[in-house]
């Protein structure tokens, strides 16, 4: 089974209020077994836009990146995110 990548293009809006988004999320990551492969580290941007933060989230397979999305408690988190930042969020499947 392929397993999932969550990938995250982020910039934070409001510094203060995003501990509040991480903490709300932390529940849904830790019951789907979510791995954080990169979070926030130096980037080089080599072509199109960039983003402040990057994050690369692995997960034991699709299913379980899209059952944690879903959850009950990271769409509480989503609407947390959606207040203190600007973003992109994708799932790709692993090799």
């Amino acid at each position: 089974m392929a397993k999932g990548y969550w990938i995250a293009r982020v910039d934070i809006k409001d510094p203060d209020g995003y501990p509040d988004y991480v903490s709300t999320a932390r529940p849904a990551f830790e019951r789907h077994g979510a791995k954080f492969l990169a979070r926030g580290g130096e980037t080089h941007s080599l072509e199109g836009q960039n983003r402040a933060r990057n994050v690369v989230i692995e997960f034991p397979s699709v299913q379980d990146a899209l059952d944690c999305y879903n959850s009950t408690e990271y769409q509480a988190a989503v609407k947390i995110r959606q207040s203190v930042a600007d973003s992109e969020l994708i799932i790709v499947e692993g090799a």
